[in-house]
């Protein structure tokens, strides 16, 4: 945490900030404040029946509602709002008995209405929180951070900046405007501010963010992917000296969409502020944009001024007053939470704490699960898709989960391997011919010819072979070097390809050389 960072940002003069982490935690207290965005998985829009399905033909999944033509009247997606109260019941919400849409009026060109259907005054879900858990070098530490409000609302369109260096609408040629998303339910969750965090606030914003993913994935609510914009998070960020009690000032870090670059914009910012206050400079409320490849941000539009969106309620869509006795029935239905799953799961499969967290950096939690509820072994389970599957998946540039192997595949390889049918070696032959798209286990093993060599006669004739090809070696094994075993093994296993069992060619051949069997 005390190296150096470089910031070449025209914000702050152009200069290279040579702050260290530890020197803006040993003056400053950061405050956090985070607003994360969620599309939901409905197979229709918010307020229309167009389709979500992510990645269609530009401008294919429209309608006169989500265009905002004269005359089309939205209806609300019911779905959307169980989704919304599950969210809220998960995250220790009021439901609100009485809450309304209303119009957020500004102008821009992805969204084709001009306005924004939202919820303003009156949002579905108040006053909730959610506790994280980091690991911190004085042991486990726990933050409660509290929510004011999750709320409904539409998305918008996507711009498509073309020509230029950057793909942003500065330096371009043209821009294109794609409003398949214009519509798609959204749900915005925000925090209250977030103090005392100290010296751990990039670590927390990110806890926050992966704790959130996980429990909107286990309620189903969403795909969660950051890296296709159906998670993303606002970063608010402020500095005040230590025992001070005014409010710094802020800036909106926006859409950050992976848990480590929430890490990084955060602390960048921290130490962008302390340059400034530390010579004594201003720090402008702003909206800024996190650049993947440098870890910096960039200056976007100033919000100095108090915006005047001129709300007011949307006149074609009647208020929400869901049933008291719905909201118990969903909150019924709420699955265990993500942080004593994990607690369980970790006790039930015995596994040390840095492969834990292993497991769950590499987001393979869940696909772990699957396989073990397949009947697989938790450990092998574990080692196969954390080894050779996630190296694969590293290799294409892809995580586990995109890659076209299952669950259902690995647990069928895990106990081709106990039965003695594949070896390691084998086995991992199987996982890319069913990576590759070769078929099922059982069609890449009858394929490629995979199959076990365990005759043990054509075992016995192969180490006859290579004994009689390295006889010195031979007598040094009858002599008790048993370490010169390992070549005439690695001959019978050339010999079969890599098909048979090498403990039991071993097994064989000091048997066969008069050799007691470790």
């Amino acid at each position: 945490m005390g190296r150096t960072f470089a910031f070449p940002d025209s914000s702050i003069g152009g200069c290279t900030v040579s702050l260290t982490y530890e020197d803006v935690i040993a003056k400053y207290e950061p405050v956090l404040g985070l607003e994360v965005h969620v599309e939901l998985n409905t197979n229709s829009k918010m307020f229309c029946g167009c389709s979500t399905v992510f990645g269609g033909e530009p401008n294919t999944q429209t309608c006169p509602v989500c265009l905002g033509m004269p005359g089309a009247l939205p209806v609300v997606n019911e779905k959307a709002i169980e989704s919304s109260i599950l969210i809220g019941l998960a995250l220790n919400c009021s439901i609100a008995p009485f809450s309304r849409f209303s119009r957020k009026n500004y102008f821009y060109p992805d969204m084709p209405k001009n306005f924004q259907i939202s919820q303003y005054d009156e949002p579905i879900c108040v006053n909730g929180y959610l506790d994280v858990e980091i690991d911190t070098d004085e042991g486990i530490k726990k933050f409660r951070v509290e929510i004011e409000r999750v709320h409904m609302e539409e998305d918008t369109g996507k711009s498509l900046h073309v020509g230029g260096a950057t793909g942003r609408i500065h330096g371009a040629d043209y821009s294109l405007l794609d409003y398949n998303r214009a519509g798609i339910p959204l749900v915005e969750i925000v925090t209250k501010i977030v103090p005392g965090t100290g010296r751990y606030a990039p670590e927390v914003a990110k806890a926050y963010v992966a704790e959130l993913r996980d429990i909107l994935r286990s309620l189903g609510v969403s795909d969660v992917r950051m890296e296709q914009g159906s998670l993303r998070c606002d970063a608010n960020v402020s500095l005040r000296l230590i025992g001070a009690q005014t409010l710094g000032t802020r800036s909106e870090t926006k859409n950050v969409n992976s848990l480590r670059s929430v890490e990084r914009a955060v602390r960048g910012e921290m130490i962008r502020h302390a340059e400034l206050l530390n010579k004594g400079e201003r720090v402008v409320q702003e909206t800024r944009h996190f650049q993947e490849e440098s870890g910096l941000t960039r200056s976007g539009r100033s919000k100095e001024q108090a915006e005047d969106y001129r709300y007011f309620p949307e006149p074609d869509l009647v208020p929400v007053a869901p049933d008291a006795a719905w909201i118990e029935s969903l909150r019924a239905t709420l699955p265990e939470q993500p942080t004593l799953r994990r607690k369980r799961l970790q006790a039930e499969w015995s596994v040390p704490d840095k492969e834990m967290a292993a497991m769950i950096n590499a987001d393979a939690l869940d696909i772990v699960e699957a396989t073990v509820k397949l009947g697989a072994d938790p450990t092998r389970a574990r080692g196969w898709w954390l080894g050779e599957i996630s190296r694969i998946a590293n290799e294409q540039g892809v995580t586990i989960a995109d890659l076209t192997i299952a669950p259902s595949d690995v647990a069928q390889i895990v106990a081709l391997v106990a039965q003695g049918e594949l070896t390691d070696k084998l086995a991992r032959q199987v996982v890319e011919g069913v990576i590759a798209g070769e078929g099922t286990p059982a069609g890449v093993i009858e394929s490629r010819g995979l199959k076990v060599v365990s005759d043990e006669s054509a075992l016995m004739a192969a180490i006859e072979r290579a004994i009689a090809a390295q006889p010195d070696t031979a007598e040094k094994i009858r002599n008790g070097h048993i370490p010169a075993a390992g070549a005439l093994i690695g001959a019978v296993m050339k010999e079969t390809k890599g098909q048979a069992d090498a403990a039991r060619v071993r097994e064989l051949l000091l048997g066969h050389l008069g050799q007691p069997i470790d």
